[in-house]
C-alpha cells in the first residue's frame, strides 16, 4: 500500500516535470513491493541529484533545510537523544523548547516512525531537512566518531573488570591478546586510522592521562583533538595491543620505547603506518605516522616560484658538489630532498640512499636503513656505498664530523650528494659545518648551495576572503616595507572555514624557501670564517630572497596568512645593513658572478633585489640621454651613431627605464651618455638591456638597463642628483 507521503512525492516529480507520470506509478509500485520508501529508491537510482529531491519535499510538506555543516547544539539537548536512537531513526537533535524538540532527517519520516520518535523521547518534535551525508558528520562531529563501536564494547564488557585507567595495568597476557583481536577492537582502531585518513592527518597521537585518554590528529602541522567518548579510556589497553600486534611489536613489554610499522590500505591508498610506543606512568603513549606509499611529489609543487624552480633544477644536475636542505624537524626537508632524487631518477643514473628511516619507497632507486642496533649509521653506510658505483647520494642527515667528512670527499671526487642539516636559516649550515670540525675550505670547494625552508599551511580556495580589518593595517606596513612595494597593491587573505576543508579555513602546506647559492664572494667570506650574518648579507645584496620575503609574497598572493610567516620566520635584522654595504663598494670589488645576478634580478619581479632595498633611490624625472648599440668588431658595418632620447622614469645609480622608437634584443650592451643639469659633463658608462616590453599605442619600445662599469665618481654624481631632486 502506497503511503502518503509517497503519493505527494509522486504528484510533485509529476508537476515539476521532473520524471513522466508513467516512470513515477512504475517506481511507486516497486517501492511498495519492497517496502521501501519512494524517497530513497529515487536517490539509490540516481534519477534526481539528493538537493533536488530535499527543495521538492522541503517545498511539499514545508519542512525548513537545516545548516548542520556550522550547528552549534547545546550539551543539554543531546543528552534529551541518546545516541542509539539518533543512530537507529538517523536523526541529528538541533534545538529543544520546552516541550518540542526540532530534529533534522535525512527524508520524510512516516507518520508511525514519527510516533515511534515521541513515544522514545517523551517530546513532541518538528522536522527539518538535511543531507544524508550532512546527518553522518554531524552525528560524528556532536556524540564522537565510533561512538557506537566504543557504547556496544563498554555495555559487552560491562560485567568483567576493567582495570583502572590511573594504575599502571598489569593484566595477564592471555586477557590482553583476547580482547585486542576482538572484531570489535579490530573495528574501532580501524575507525581511528580511517577517521585520520578522511582528515588529511598525518600523525594520530593516543595519550593516557589520569582517568582519560586524549585521541588527537595533526592535520596540516596542527593537532586537532578528536571528538571521542570518554568511555574509551575502559578500552586504552585493548587498542593499544591491537596497534602493537598490527605493528609487529611485543606487547608485553609496556617499560620500554618501541617501534614497529604496519601497512594498511584505505580506498586506492596504501599507508605504510610508522608506529612509536613510549611508556608513561598510566600506560603507553602511542604516535601513529601516516604515510602513503610510492607517493612522489614534483619539484613544481613544492611552492618553488619560476625563478627558484630554475634555480634548483640547475643544482639538480651538476655534475658533483653537494646541496644542504636546512630547517627544523618537520619542515619538510625530506620531501623537498624526494622531489629531487624524483626528477633526476633515470636509467642512466645509479642512486643511493642511507635514511633513518625510509620514508618513501622509490623505483629505481637502492634505499638503506638506518640500524643504530647493529652499527649501521650514516657513516658507515657512506663507506659502503662508495663500492657500489653511485652517481647520485642522498644522506638523510649530517650529524657529526665523521658523516659530514666522508659526504663532503665523496662531493669532491666526483658525485653529487644531497643532505640534510638543523638550522635555522640557509647562512647558519655554514657556521654549523664549520662548527663540527669541517675546515672552511672544504665547505666552500664542495658546497653548491645551501637551502632552508619551511612549511606553512595553505588557505582554503572555497572559503578564503580578503582582511579588510584595521588590525591588519600595520601588517600591510611592513610587508610593503619590506617588498618595497605600495601599501595600495597589498592584500591580505583570512581563513573563513567550510565544509571541504573541516572549517579550518585551511587545506594543505606549502614551504617557502631560502636559497643560498655559494658565488665567489661567499666562498671569499667562509675562507675568512666570517659570520653567518655577514654571509647572509653578501647574499642579500646579490638577490637572495629571505624567508621572510618569501613567505610574505605568499602571503599578497593569497597563499598564506600573516600570521603563518611570523610563526616560522623572524626579522632579517642582520641584512638590515646589506643595501649600505653595497653602496660603498667599488665595481671592481664585485664578483662577475655576483654582477650577473644582480643585472640578472634587478627588474625581475619575482625576486627582491638590492634596488628595492633603496641601495640606488630611483627618481621618475626627465633627463637627457644618448645611446648607441655596441657590436664586435667583425659585425660592424659602420660606425653605430648616438641616438639622443629620455629618461621617463627610476633613474638610479643601478640604472635606468627610457623609450625607444626601435626593438633592442635582451643582453644587448650599450654605450650611454647621460646629462644631468647643472652638470658640465655627461655621466658616460656602459650599460645592459635586462627587460624589454613593447608599449602598442605608442608604437615605442620602454627598456630597463643595468651599469656595467660606472665609475665611483659618476655613481656618486648620480646619487647626489637622485637625492636632491
Amino acid at each position: 500500500m502506497t503511503s502518503r507521503i509517497d503519493t505527494l512525492l509522486a504528484n510533485a516529480l509529476t508537476e515539476k516535470g521532473l520524471m513522466k507520470s508513467s516512470l513515477v506509478d512504475s517506481y511507486l509500485e516497486e517501492a511498495a513491493k519492497q517496502k521501501e520508501g519512494l524517497y530513497s529508491l529515487i536517490l539509490k537510482k540516481g534519477i534526481v541529484s539528493e538537493e533536488e529531491l530535499l527543495k521538492i519535499v522541503s517545498e511539499v510538506f514545508r519542512f525548513p533545510m537545516a545548516d548542520l555543516a556550522s550547528l552549534k547544539v547545546e550539551p543539554a539537548v543531546l543528552k534529551k537523544v541518546p545516541l542509539k536512537i539518533a543512530e537507529y531513526y538517523k536523526i541529528v537533535p538541533i534545538k529543544l523548547d520546552r516541550r518540542k524538540l526540532t530534529i533534522a532527517v535525512s527524508e520524510p519520516p512516516e507518520l508511525r516512525t514519527q510516533d515511534d520518535i515521541r513515544a522514545h523521547l517523551g517530546y513532541e518534535i518538528d522536522i527539518a531537512l538535511a543531507r544524508e551525508k550532512d546527518i553522518q558528520e554531524a552525528l560524528k562531529r556532536l556524540y564522537g566518531f565510533a561512538a557506537g563501536t566504543i557504547g556496544e564494547m563498554v555495555a559487552a564488557a560491562s560485567g568483567g573488570e576493567t582495570p583502572p585507567a590511573t594504575e599502571p595495568l598489569m593484566e595477564k597476557i592471555e586477557n590482553v591478546e583476547q580482547l585486542a583481536g576482538d572484531a570489535s577492537i579490530a573495528k574501532l582502531v580501524n575507525q581511528i586510522i580511517l577517521e585520520a585518513f578522511k582528515k588529511r592527518a598525518t600523525d594520530i597521537h593516543i595519550e593516557p592521562y589520569r582517568g582519560k585518554v586524549k585521541l588527537r590528529y595533526r592535520v596540516d602541522g596542527i593537532l586537532y583533538n578528536a571528538n571521542v567518548q570518554g568511555e574509551i579510556v575502559k578500552l586504552i589497553q585493548p587498542i593499544l595491543s591491537r596497534i602493537k600486534i598490527m605493528s609487529n611489536l611485543n606487547i608485553v613489554e609496556r617499560r620500554l620505547p618501541q617501534d614497529g610499522r604496519a601497512i594498511v590500505k584505505i580506498e586506492d591508498t596504501t599507508l605504510d603506518l610508522r608506529v612509536s610506543s613510549i611508556p608513561t606512568p598510566y600506560g603507553e603513549s602511542v604516535v601513529i605516522r601516516m604515510l602513503p606509499m610510492n607517493r612522489i611529489i614534483d619539484l613544481a609543487q613544492l611552492g618553488l616560484n619560476a625563478a627558484q624552480l630554475q634555480a634548483f633544477q640547475k643544482l639538480i644536475q651538476k655534475p658533483h658538489g653537494i646541496v644542504f636542505i636546512t630547517g627544523p624537524t618537520g619542515s619538510g626537508k625530506s620531501t623537498t630532498l624526494y622531489a629531487c632524487l624524483n626528477r633526476i631518477n633515470t636509467d642512466e643514473r645509479k642512486i643511493i640512499t642511507i635514511e633513518d628511516p625510509v620514508e618513501y619507497e622509490m623505483e629505481g632507486v637502492t634505499q638503506i636503513q638506518v640500524v643504530s642496533a647493529i652499527s649501521l649509521n650514516f657513516a658507515r653506510g657512506l663507506r659502503s656505498i662508495l663500492r657500489h658505483d653511485p652517481d647520485v647520494i642522498m644522506v638523510g642527515e649530517v650529524r657529526d664530523l665523521e658523516t659530514a667528512e666522508i659526504a663532503i670527499r665523496v662531493a669532491l671526487t666526483g658525485h653529487l650528494v644531497f643532505s640534510t642539516l638543523h638550522t635555522n636559516d640557509a647562512a647558519s649550515g655554514i657556521t654549523r659545518l664549520i662548527d663540527i670540525g669541517i675546515e672552511p675550505y672544504l665547505v666552500a670547494s664542495s658546497v653548491e648551495a645551501f637551502v632552508a625552508q619551511r612549511l606553512v599551511r595553505t588557505l582554503c580556495a572555497h572559503c578564503k576572503e580578503e582582511d579588510t580589518s584595521p588590525s591588519h593595517r600595520e601588517m600591510k606596513k611592513e610587508i610593503a616595507k619590506e617588498l618595497r612595494k605600495k601599501e595600495s597593491e597589498i592584500k591580505i587573505y583570512k581563513p573563513k572555514g567550510c565544509e571541504r576543508c573541516n572549517s579550518t579555513g585551511f587545506w594543505g602546506r606549502v614551504a617557502i624557501y631560502e636559497m643560498l647559492i655559494l658565488s665567489e664572494k661567499i666562498q671569499e667570506l667562509i675562507m675568512k670564517r666570517a659570520p653567518a650574518a655577514d654571509v647572509k648579507r653578501e647574499a642579500v645584496l646579490e638577490g637572495m630572497r629571505t624567508l621572510r620575503q618569501d613567505g610574505w609574497l605568499k602571503v599578497i598572493q593569497g597563499v598564506t596568512t600573516p600570521e603563518e610567516i611570523l610563526k616560522v620566520a623572524e626579522a632579517d635584522k642582520e641584512t638590515a645593513g646589506a643595501v649600505e654595504v653595497l653602496e660603498e663598494e667599488a665595481p671592481g670589488a664585485v664578483s662577475r658572478e655576483s654582477l650577473r645576478r644582480r643585472e640578472a634580478s634587478f627588474y625581475d619581479p619575482n625576486v627582491i633585489r638590492f634596488g628595492e632595498r633603496r641601495a640606488f633611490v630611483r627618481l621618475d624625472k626627465t633627463v637627457n640621454i644618448r645611446y648607441k648599440i655596441l657590436k664586435p668588431k667583425d659585425e660592424e658595418e659602420k660606425p653605430a651613431n648616438f641616438e639622443e632620447v629620455t629618461v621617463t622614469k627610476n633613474l638610479s645609480a643601478g640604472g635606468l627605464v627610457f623609450m625607444v622608437p626601435e626593438r633592442i634584443p635582451l643582453s644587448s650592451i650599450l654605450e650611454l651618455k647621460i646629462e644631468l643639469p647643472a652638470s658640465d659633463s655627461p655621466v658616460v658608462c656602459l650599460a645592459r638591456v635586462v627587460r624589454e616590453e613593447e608599449i602598442e599605442f605608442k608604437k615605442s619600445y620602454e627598456l630597463a638597463v643595468c651599469f656595467l662599469d660606472l665609475s665611483p665618481a659618476d655613481r656618486a654624481r648620480l646619487e647626489k642628483f637622485v637625492e636632491r631632486t
